[in-house]
């Protein structure tokens, strides 16, 4: 080895990828050299066999300075020493093959990460951190290129490897930035599209290659490499849509969600292959207006996030801050959202902080240590699910996961936000048997690093986007849920109402002449119906796993199959609590869904099918119609029982009530395919009563039991009211009636 200005010991931690901050060693540096003050630049170029320093004069004059071997594994160094301060300069390196490189030196930039975004993540509070940490186009003074940062405090070194440096870790090592556990490097000349990673030396020597966690692209499954990304300047459309929406009150209004998974909606067939799923710009185009068409308020994604497995349906995420690959860009998932808003459709994500995959390239033991996950399997592990549990008493992740929830919401537009599992995140014990989790400081069973959590999430995400809707997928008894975080609340808008959902589910199941016995599961949900703001969902959950379609599960023959399942949708919709249907319900899939291929399209060829799917499209425009539907929702001043103690004969009736007190609908359900002539039905008011909707009437399937669209009240006292209307009641069927002339 030559004589050098550097160090022995800083040349073989070059080498060997061991220095936490190689610029103190490569690049331009004041040196003292044979007694004078000089400048030395040294660089590590592996394989080069001639390295130069290029040096561009005030004169314009270029002049070649070709620099000493220093060492033999490509460690170069060339001292000037007529000059004392530093200078710009590029590197040219000559390969073994003859080819020849010109290229500005990374490590002759600064950071460009400030001590305040340090302070700022160290503290947990840096909610647009995803515009500094990942990799991110610059310009440094007239000179392009990439700046990448990652955090990971405990590595030994940290290197970007990718497509444009041979995958060789002693090209790009990263410098750590003081104690904050942030590694940066700017590597100049780099173009849009090159595939990436961090290799990662942990303290104990080995080696990890790790995608990165706020990388905004990655290539499409099985691959794992992230991919450098510049986003284009997007021409949103929807400056009236993001403007109304600060101020609409969601809550008071309806609100219909069509879930949808994109990859197995609808198929595009390809010659010779298997059908693949459609793009996000194909789906602006058919989904949009499909949605639209059936009333629909708002469409929700199953998790558009990264992900490796197509079998975790995107609950598994390995990418955070990127939408999928397997549809097209983040311009293109851009461009869906801003087709839905210019229909007037809202668009809700599938967002999962609970946990994540155990995949070797995502988060799980990223630095060597558990660095997002918490290090005792007693609460880092989903031992079910084979997953990780992030570490929500860490202040960087939950910066990570907050600003995230926040990335989706600025730069993609999103309505709302569907947070997966919050169960398993509330209770410490949570499908954990006796010994195998870890109480909380005070000896109960509530995780306070994931309350705490939620807690912040709900409100630093109604403060920043007002009118941005957030849900919980809850399934216990946990109280606040939906309460304000000022009042002990965890701060979500709404709560998946699961309870209503399995009684009714296990209702309907039944065989209609021993419905009688369990009527209560019909009116147990109104006992607790306003302790929250509910969402009443048949989620993708209900679907799948042998539990079932949804028309599969009704009883009876197949008239009595389609009339079961106009009647539970009737039901949903007058039931108190916004709605949410799984996408091929409204059309009646017989098949249990399956991600690997689309709906079965082909059913609406049949009378059936396309009735079922014009009942739920009516269902939808009188929901969005009618406000005692939707105006005073989540209290029992918008809900009244007429009759709920008809058991016998499996009768429920009620209405729903505006706030104007006199706008009012009637409810009367009939639960077995008995036809009852001569039903007496207490009303609040005298008149005449218009029939808005009959689940029997024949254009929808049915048998055509009505009441021939009107029905006068008679001063007949039923029901504790004055007046009562004479009914038809048609069987296995929902009968909506309104008050239309005094």
């Amino acid at each position: 080895m030559m004589r050098s200005t550097a160090s022995i010991e800083d040349i073989y931690k070059i080498i060997y990828t061991e220095h936490f901050d190689p610029y103190t060693v490569l690049g331009i540096h004041k040196v003292r050299y044979k007694d004078k003050n000089c400048v030395a630049v040294r660089a590590f170029m592996p394989l080069a066999t001639h390295a130069y320093v290029v040096r561009e004069f005030a004169d314009g004059h270029v002049e070649d300075f070709p620099m000493l071997r220093v060492h033999g594994e490509g460690f170069f160094e060339y001292v000037f020493d007529q000059e004392t301060e530093p200078f710009p300069y590029k590197l040219r390196r000559e390969t073994p093959d003859g080819e020849v490189y010109t290229f500005y030196d990374s490590y002759s930039f600064l950071p460009q990460l400030t001590e305040f975004d340090l302070y700022l993540f160290g503290e947990g509070n840096h909610y647009r951190v995803y515009e500094k940490l990942g990799a991110h186009y610059r310009d440094v003074g007239d000179i392009g290129g990439v700046e990448f940062a990652v955090w990971a405090p405990n590595a030994r070194s940290v290197s970007v490897i990718g497509s444009f440096n041979d995958w060789d870790r002693r090209r790009h090592a990263m410098r750590v930035l003081g104690s904050s556990g942030v590694w940066e490097i700017f590597i100049p000349g780099i173009k849009e599209g090159e595939l990436y990673k961090y290799e990662i030396k942990t303290k104990d020597g080995h080696v990890l290659a790790k995608a990165d966690p706020f990388g905004t692209s990655m290539e499409l499954r099985p691959r794992t490499a992230s991919v450098v990304h510049v986003p284009r300047a997007y021409a949103w459309n929807d400056i009236t849509w993001m403007t109304k929406r600060r101020d609409h009150d969601t809550l008071h209004s309806p609100v219909s969600i069509y879930e949808v998974h994109a990859g197995s909606w609808r198929k595009r067939e390809v010659e010779d292959g298997p059908d693949r799923a459609l793009t996000y710009r194909e789906l602006a185009d058919e989904l949009v207006p499909y949605v639209k068409e059936n009333g629909y308020t708002h469409v929700e994604f199953l998790p558009i996030t990264e992900h490796p497995f197509d079998g975790s349906w995107g609950y598994q995420v390995s990418g955070y801050y990127a939408p999928t690959s397997r549809y097209g860009s983040p311009e293109d998932f851009m461009f869906l959202v801003d087709s839905f808003h210019a229909a007037g459709i809202g668009v809700i994500l599938d967002w999962v902080p609970a946990h994540f995959p155990k995949d070797s390239h995502a988060l799980g033991w990223f630095d060597g240590t558990h660095l997002f996950e918490h290090d005792d399997p007693r609460k880092g592990e989903h031992m079910d699910w084979g997953t990780l549990i992030f570490n929500f008493g860490r202040k960087e992740v939950r910066n990570f996961l907050i600003a995230n929830a926040l990335f989706w919401l600025d730069r993609f537009h999103i309505d709302g936000l569907r947070i997966d599992a919050v169960a398993s995140m509330l209770y410490l014990d949570y499908s954990r048997k006796e010994g195998e989790w870890l109480p909380n400081e005070f000896g109960g069973r509530e995780n306070l690093e994931a309350i705490d959590f939620l807690r912040q999430l709900n409100w630093v995400i109604h403060s920043y986007y007002p009118g941005v809707i957030v849900m919980a997928e809850e399934s216990t008894a946990f109280s606040g849920v939906t309460h304000e975080v000022d009042n002990d609340g965890l701060g979500f808008d709404l709560k998946w109402n699961m309870g209503w959902m399995n009684d009714t589910l296990e209702y309907f199941e039944k065989d209609p002449i021993f419905r009688k016995y369990h009527h209560n599961n019909l009116t147990f949900s109104l006992l607790y119906a306003f302790s929250e703001r509910f969402m009443l969902p048949i989620s993708h959950d209900e679907v799948v796993h042998g539990k079932k379609a949804l028309i599969s599960k009704m009883p009876g023959d197949y008239w009595q199959k389609f009339a079961n399942m106009r009647l539970f949708f009737g039901y949903q919709f007058g039931h108190p609590g916004k709605k949410l249907l799984f996408m091929g319900q409204e059309f009646g899939q017989w098949d249990e869904w399956n991600h690997d291929t689309q709906l079965d399209w082909k059913l609406l060829e049949f009378d059936a099918h396309r009735q079922l799917l014009s009942w739920v499209r009516d269902l939808n425009y009188l929901y969005r119609r009618e406000s005692p539907l939707f105006e005073d929702d989540l209290s029992w001043e918008g809900f009244q029982w007429i009759d709920l103690d008809d058991a016998n004969r499996s009768i429920l009736s009620f209405e729903r009530i505006a706030k104007d007190k006199e706008d009012r609908l009637v409810f009367l359900c009939n639960f077995t395919p008995s036809v009852h002539h001569g039903y007496r039905l207490g009303v609040s008011q005298p008149g005449i009563y218009q029939e808005l909707l009959n689940s029997d009437a024949e254009c929808y399937g049915g048998s055509g039991v009505g009441n021939f669209g009107r029905v006068e009240s008679e001063p007949v006292p039923m029901h504790t009211r004055p007046d009562s209307l004479l009914l038809s009641v048609p069987p296995l069927a929902v009968l909506v009636l309104k008050l239309v002339r005094k």
